[in-house]
Parts: structure tokens; sequence; C-alpha cells
């Protein structure tokens, strides 16, 4: 009897032993299909380095910049014989401004308005206001009439990139900017007649046709060098 008693313990423990023995399942491994798509969704770093990189065109503000660093102040140097380039003049900021006197009877001229230049622009407009009153045209001192954006940096450069290249030409029988628009110190006003020249503004979406006023503000001390460095530019000055 003892020893069926051993015999049986025997084999219990062996049955443990050998149930602890077996080694777990391992974890299924990812189908071959999967194994394909990791590696096509995945490039190795060498084929990264190896990949040529593609070659990213400047933004117009970028490239505006650089024509002025590179081109437009070395011809001024020469022109105006500066001793330094610090003494060429460049552009501080543009100013457009839009008026809208049937604003005083129709607010939702303004809001078209307002929403237009900030679409030409790209920066949100301020709502310009009267600074007095005057009974004939039935204006209240605080009343909105206009509006407009001031520009400077990267967006002036984009802006005067736009003006010159795009919006400009679009104007019928367009044969030049007037060369005389300057106020004596450098700087130039011009006016615009139809927002529609620009290509943001589409004209079947428009409430009414508006002009604007573009003041564009410089360090040059006379009107031979601003006129100078819009010409460098690209400003098509009528001749």
């Amino acid at each position: 009897m003892a020893d069926k008693k051993d015999t049986k313990k025997d084999t219990k423990g062996g049955a443990k032993n050998s149930a602890a023995a077996v080694p777990k399942k391992a974890a299924k491994a990812p189908p071959k299909a999967a194994k394909k798509d990791a590696k096509k969704a995945a490039p190795s770093a060498e084929a990264k380095a190896a990949a040529p990189a593609r070659p990213k065109e400047a933004a117009p503000a970028q490239r505006l910049r650089e024509k002025y660093l590179k081109t437009v102040v070395p011809a001024l140097i020469k022109e105006f014989s500066y001793s330094s380039s610090m003494q060429a003049p460049k552009i501080v900021k543009i100013v457009l401004n839009v008026g809208m006197g049937e604003a005083i009877t129709n607010a939702k001229a303004l809001d078209h308005a307002v929403d237009e230049l900030g679409r030409i622009t790209g920066q949100r407009p301020v709502v310009t206001r009267a600074k007095k009153s005057i009974a004939n045209y039935k204006l209240r001192e605080g009343m909105p009439i206009g509006c407009s954006v001031t520009l400077r940096r990267a967006r002036m450069y984009e802006f005067l990139d736009r003006l010159i290249s795009a919006a400009l030409p679009r104007i019928r029988d367009f044969k030049g900017v007037s060369p005389k628009s300057f106020d004596g110190r450098g700087n130039y006003s011009m006016g615009v007649k139809e927002q529609v020249i620009f290509p943001e503004i589409e004209i079947d979406k428009i409430d009414s046709i508006h002009g604007m006023d573009i003041a564009i503000v410089t360090t040059a001390k006379t009107d031979e060098e601003g006129r100078a460095l819009l010409g460098h530019f690209g400003m098509p000055f009528r001749k």
C-alpha cells in the first residue's frame, strides 16, 4: 500500500514538474501583411538621409526682403554715393485706408469693407471714426466712417509684392502710377479706385465697388531718394 501511495505522489509530483517545465505560449506574431505595411509606412533612416530635400520656394516677404538687401541697397549706394549701407533709405510701413461715407446710413457697407480689406492685407483692420460733427452730412463725432490697416515687416513686403506684380497690372488701360505723388520727404501716396484689382476679392461676392488710399512711408530724406527706392523695388512709375 505504501508503495502505491509513493508511486501516486511521484506521478503527481512529476506531473506538476512537467507542467512547470512547459513554457507559456508566446504572443502571436503579427501577420506577414502587417509587417510589410509597417515597413512601407516607416522608411529607414538611411533612406531618409539619402533622399534629396525638395527646394522650398521663398515666400513673397522673404523674396522682397532679399531683393532689398542684395539688389536695391547696392544700387542706391552707387546712385547716391552713400558711404554706408545704413544710409540707404528703406520702407518703414504701408498704410491702407478705406473711407465709407455710406456707412452713415448703411452699417453693412462698412462690415463688407472691413472684411475685404482684411482679406487683401491679411491683417484685421481698425474701424476709423469721425473726429468732429458735420451737420450738413448728418455726421456726428465718433461715428464709424471707414477702416484702415498699418502693415510692417513681413506683411508689408508681402503686400507690396502683390501690389506691384498682381494688382496694378489688372487696372484697365494701366500706364503706370504717377511719379509725382510724393510729399517732399520721400513718402509716396496713391489711390486705387476699385478694390477688385486685388486677386483676393471675388467680384461676384462684393456688395459695392469702392476705392482706397495707399501710403508708403520710407526713411528717404528727399523725393528723389524715395522714387529711386520704390523704382528699384519694381514700382511701375509712369514715364
